[in-house]
């Protein structure tokens, strides 16, 4: 199985960790990973907030390279994931979007490349029966909130791969890996990524209902695939023990980090050491159970 891969600019900086996870459990299960050469930043998250023709030629200026390499194109970060799924929608059916990228790009680009998202090829395409065959250790009954956030499912005519109210996609592997998928409300609430900088005393007020209500709910631990997401569930939770007294000490561990575990991956490959709230006991579960 061969794609290309965008990475995204974060996969050297914030998400580090979700990118070496991500080429880890790609290499355990066969998935062969090429990154377009030149690809350009999608415009996430400030692009479409800015203006629309440069929110869709940015991921178009990628789309086109890809076009040319002639694979589908395989993609971790959510909200790298929601805007190049954007760009094709708007290209399909909007000429006169299409041609003022044509123009901003130099090249005329028709919303044809195959866009996926990490999970669908993991389910799709891997298959739960080759994966749990791959598996070295297991999950052991842990219970695990899977949080899926507002980009990855959403909105449903442009993304399309999962129910963008009830969304069981991690779920499903959280299962596979012998965990206990939780059923509980919050996991499509925004957390808030978009005011991580400007609002910070609201993204407080959202991480603290989510990973309060996964806590609630009995979560040993949550599951995330968007790096936003990923830094104001792990990170905020400093801050709401600093302001509310509250100490979740809830690990939020990115889907694949749990995978890469169960794959046998050594946890320095994986990015744990990346994670505010430590994962010790999470990875202790899996060694455990091995």
């Amino acid at each position: 199985m061969k794609y290309a891969y965008f990475p995204g600019c974060s996969a050297e900086s914030t998400a580090r960790d979700m990118h070496q996870s991500t080429l880890a459990v790609a290499q355990s299960l066969g998935i062969e990973l090429v990154e377009p050469k030149g690809w350009t930043c999608c415009g996430a998250t400030a692009g479409h907030q800015t203006d629309r023709v440069l929110s869709v030629a940015l991921p178009a200026a990628t789309l086109l390279k890809v076009k040319d390499m002639g694979l589908d194109l395989l993609v971790n970060c959510a909200a790298c994931y929601n805007r190049l799924k954007v760009a094709n929608h708007e290209i399909a059916t909007n000429r006169q979007v299409r041609a003022k990228v044509a123009e901003a790009t130099g090249g005329d680009y028709d919303g044809s490349v195959k866009v996926r998202h990490l999970l669908e090829v993991l389910l799709e395409d891997v298959g739960i029966e080759t994966i749990a065959a791959a598996l070295r250790g297991s999950l052991a009954g842990m219970k695990v909130a899977s949080y899926y956030g507002c980009l990855l499912v959403r909105p449903k005519e442009v993304t399309g791969f999962d129910d963008p109210e009830n969304p069981t996609s991690i779920d499903r592997l959280i299962t596979a890996m012998g965990g206990t998928a939780l059923d509980w409300p919050h996991k499509v609430e925004c957390c808030g990524g978009g005011l991580s900088m400007s609002r910070t005393d609201v993204v407080v007020n959202l991480t603290d209902s989510i990973v309060g209500m996964a806590k609630a709910a009995g979560a040993e631990c949550i599951a995330v695939s968007c790096p936003m997401c990923q830094i104001n569930l792990d990170m905020r939770q400093l801050d709401i023990a600093k302001i509310k007294g509250k100490h979740h000490d809830l690990p939020v561990l990115y889907i694949t980090q749990l995978l890469g575990l169960c794959l046998g991956v050594p946890a320095q490959k994986l990015g744990l050491n990346k994670l505010m709230i430590s994962p010790a006991r999470v990875v202790q579960a899996v060694v455990n159970a091995a």
